[in-house]
């Protein structure tokens, strides 16, 4: 490399003071060129001050959520690489170093750190459930590059960050960052790091099922924000599906008799068909929309310089 990276860390933190101290200090001496930013999310505790004893620049968001808060992130700090990583010390910040050096060789955007537990504890048996089930949806709608969706731990390039209209409040970020990449067909890779138990008396914010129904509801909303013809065509060909099983028997009784006799039916069936038929215009109408803003997202993420 020509010139030394301006790097970033970006820790954000909620109750965290079990916990800050060695994330920023693990960062800082894995990577003693770059700053380490703790984002604090109206902590009850003693996460400000121990984040600032340990050497961080400290730094505050009012609005409650992760999403809020990386929002928030993105939009302040300039870098050439950012390193997003949650402030429980789960993560392997001895990692970091070669995920720096795979995105700089490779020209990527977006580097995923995929999780290995080295531990029973470190990682749930319902959240890994949640999260193949989630990625593998993700994947199946927007194609398969990654296999831990809901990771924590990832690298960005200035690139990425600066292009990135982030709609999310809370824990739902990660479906989104995923998304844009994959959209966009950025260079992503995903490399398997180190994953570990949170340490004693510091305790998940994430909630396995109101989490994970909040992230599936993310999911279905950029599903019909990025592929409407395939949302509103499912809804079409449902309708449809409908349409013909309430109507096959009252056709077959009209081949046999020329009688209809049950006309509520008959004009729910058709009631049907019109409005499978509306959600298909639906569809194909909001895909233009879609391309538009696609290529507005394109332009923008193009005009910033890479590496």
């Amino acid at each position: 490399m020509n010139r030394i990276l301006n790097i970033a860390v970006l820790v954000p933190c909620y109750n965290e003071e079990q916990t800050v101290q060695q994330v920023v200090l693990d960062f800082k001496q894995a990577l003693p060129e770059s700053t380490i930013y703790v984002y604090d999310n109206n902590s009850k505790d003693n996460t400000v001050a121990l984040a600032r004893a340990a050497g961080a620049v400290v730094r505050q968001e009012a609005l409650q959520g992760k999403g809020n808060v990386v929002r928030r992130m993105f939009a302040d700090i300039d870098a050439d690489i950012y390193i997003l990583v949650d402030g429980d010390a789960t993560y392997d910040a001895k990692s970091a170093p070669l995920l720096i050096e795979t995105m700089v060789n490779n020209h990527l955007d977006m580097l995923n750190a995929s999780r290995v537990s080295q531990s029973e504890q470190a990682y749930r048996s319902g959240h890994q459930f949640g999260n193949k089930l989630l990625t593998k949806m993700v994947n199946l709608v927007f194609g398969k590059r990654l296999k831990d969706m809901l990771s924590g731990y990832r690298v960005f390039s200035r690139r990425f960050v600066k292009s990135f209209p982030i709609l999310s409040t809370g824990f739902e970020i990660e479906t989104e960052l995923t998304v844009h990449a994959l959209e966009l067909k950025m260079p992503v890779m995903e490399l398997e790091t180190p994953y570990y138990a949170r340490p004693e008396g510091s305790l998940s914010k994430l909630s396995t099922y109101k989490d994970g129904f909040k992230i599936l509801g993310m999911i279905i909303k950029l599903v019909k924000r990025e592929k409407p013809v395939l949302f509103f065509g499912c809804i079409a060909g449902f309708l449809l599906a409908l349409a013909i099983f309430l109507f096959a028997p009252i056709f077959s009784t009209y081949l046999a008799t020329g009688l209809v006799p049950r006309f509520p039916t008959a004009i729910l069936s058709v009631a049907l068909v019109i409005l499978a038929f509306l959600s298909l215009c639906c569809g194909l109408i909001l895909d233009t929309v879609t391309l538009g803003r696609k290529e507005a997202k394109l332009i923008a993420y193009l005009q910033i310089n890479t590496l």
